[in-house]
């Protein structure tokens, strides 16, 4: 049984924001597909709701386990994790010329999903255990960039480039939060920023036109930078006000693509407006906020670590999905976060957001 205690510091404020987004999600993608004739996409909110329960079971499971004794098991979760990719580098399934998904009977998993959390908790089981005083060097920061490069180059050959860009981000956050030697700090973005033009080689003849269409969508209109010009139709049509649910032409009429996974904040600003985004990203924003100021009240350096990690890839998330609807980021095909379709990405969130609320109930409890 759980302690009365632990349930008297639930935070049920973040919790029903948490479940207000979600909700908003299977609104958006019923409005997104109702009026496709294919009976798959008209009835994918109902498997969303489905995905949502599910969600909430990963979040009652986070809830109910001590997050301190995941710090026990956090290298061993890392292996199998990165068993995984391999299995999926093997045995995937190949959808849209990505190796990225493995089937579990009828469900199918996407692995790098899980491989953030996972790469989470042995960053945050490292720099807890790690030095306990004094900066950190060079040589003190090989074994987190081993584990960070490892699951990296995993999801980076399935390929998927945008979620292998968030787990490098993931890793600066660790760096940056630590107390570290500025010199060396700035050695290292000064490094990051000089080698980051060596990535253009590294890049698929597909990715390379996303990252040219960026910046001139109009040198592809009909291809590369067909996604990025509907979307930013949808968003700026929108107007204060919005349509009106259910009332989204560029959803309505198929212009815009992947509507109901990538481009759902699209639909979500045409048929809401200015007034309905501002709603959206204050409801991110509180979750932001909270998760930060449950990381820095944690109650020892594992719990801050761990908070922090989620709070941050969360976050990561909410940006360069919408920055890539409006046209900020290349198409990377990256979820927002509890809203779009997609169980591997809800369940992940639920669960994650899950350790978060019991790193904040355990704050006074020993």
């Amino acid at each position: 049984m759980m302690d009365r205690r632990l349930l008297s510091n639930f935070n049920w404020l973040l919790f029903i924001t948490i479940l207000a987004v979600a909700a908003i999600g299977v609104v958006v993608i019923y409005s997104a597909n109702h009026g496709r004739p294919e009976p798959f996409f008209r009835n994918l909110y109902i498997k969303q709701i489905y995905w949502i329960l599910y969600g909430l079971v990963a979040m009652l499971i986070a809830l109910v386990i001590d997050y301190r004794e995941l710090s026990r098991y956090a290298y061993v979760i890392y292996v199998i994790t990165a068993l995984a990719l391999v299995y999926v580098l093997i045995n995937g399934v190949v959808a849209s010329g990505a190796k990225r998904w493995i089937h579990i009977g009828s469900v199918s998993v996407q692995v790098s999903e899980f491989a953030k959390i996972a790469l989470i908790l042995a960053l945050a089981k490292f720099f807890e255990s790690g030095k306990m005083q004094g900066q950190y060097h060079l040589r003190d920061l090989w074994m987190p960039t081993l584990l960070t490069g490892i699951i990296g180059m995993l999801i980076v050959v399935q390929p998927d480039l945008g979620t292998a860009i968030m787990i490098f981000l993931i890793f600066l956050v660790f760096v940056t939060a630590i107390e570290i030697d500025s010199k060396f700090l700035t050695r290292l973005f000064a490094t990051g920023i000089l080698l980051a033009p060596l990535l253009w080689f590294a890049l698929k003849d597909y990715q390379k036109q996303r990252v040219m269409t960026l910046f001139n969508p109009e040198l592809d209109p009909l291809g590369a930078g067909y996604h990025s010009i509907q979307s930013k139709i949808a968003i700026g049509s929108g107007g204060f006000w919005g349509k009106g649910l259910f009332m989204g032409t560029q959803s309505r009429l198929n212009f815009l693509p992947e509507k109901h996974t990538d481009f759902i904040f699209s639909v979500f600003a045409e048929e809401t407006g200015f007034i309905g985004v501002v709603i959206l990203l204050s409801l991110y924003l509180f979750i932001i906020l909270k998760g930060l100021n449950i990381a820095f009240r944690a109650a020892d350096r594992f719990g801050l670590f761990l908070a922090l990690g989620i709070i941050s890839s969360i976050s990561f998330y909410i940006l360069f999905n919408i920055g890539m609807t409006v046209g900020l980021f290349p198409i990377t095909g990256l979820p927002l976060p509890l809203l779009s379709y997609g169980g591997s990405s809800l369940i992940t969130n639920f669960f994650a957001l899950g350790l978060l609320l019991n790193i904040e109930m355990r704050r006074t409890i020993h």
